[in-house]
């Protein structure tokens, strides 16, 4: 059984508490979300498996992530790396500022603090085939089309986070952060 850190609204740690219960309870817990590019300004979007909790075969990020206890949002966006799609010691650059807004679905509410990140990846991404269960890479105006006719098709918080932070309308300069972040 997975647990999780729990948090009040403010961010104090509170004391943990099982998975299923805190998305049912809509406990704080925290994540961290990638979004991957590759040198051609691309991104990676993954096909969650069909039997995940939540949203069952949607596309999402390239990786999200719920932090293990006394994680650091980096270090776990860089486990979600490497356990999800095999890539290591890729270099990830903060996407936005820290983010808690609580997001509800039929039968549950999220609460998570969230950090986003964004880095590049030139080589081969393999999909773990257990949470992950395809990817393909996108370019900004085929997800525009998609995303606007065809919302269902995307977990709701990859969704927010696009709005949230802009990243079609930004993406020139998302990727670029993704692109100066890789050759440092």
């Amino acid at each position: 059984m997975e647990y999780f850190d729990t948090f009040d609204v403010d961010g104090t740690w509170i004391g943990q508490a099982p998975r299923a219960e805190v998305h049912a309870r809509g406990y704080w817990h925290r994540s961290a979300h990638v979004f991957l590019f590759d040198g051609d300004g691309r991104m990676l979007l993954q096909r969650r498996a069909a039997d995940k909790d939540l949203y069952p075969g949607r596309w999402d990020y390239a990786v999200g992530e719920h932090l293990r206890s006394g994680e650091s949002y980096r270090r776990g966006a860089a486990r979600g790396l490497c356990e999800e799609l095999g890539l290591f010691g890729l270099s990830l650059q903060p996407l936005g500022a820290l983010f808690a807004e609580p997001l509800t679905w039929p039968g549950g509410v999220d609460c998570e603090f969230q950090q986003a990140f964004v880095t590049r990846h030139d080589g081969p991404v393999t999909a773990d085939g257990v949470e992950v269960v395809a990817l393909r890479w996108t370019d900004r105006e085929a997800l525009r089309v998609e995303a606007a006719e065809s919302p269902h098709n995307f977990t709701p918080w990859f969704l927010r986070e696009l709005g949230r932070l802009r990243v079609i309308e930004n993406w020139p300069a998302v990727w670029r952060l993704a692109q100066s972040n890789a050759l440092s």
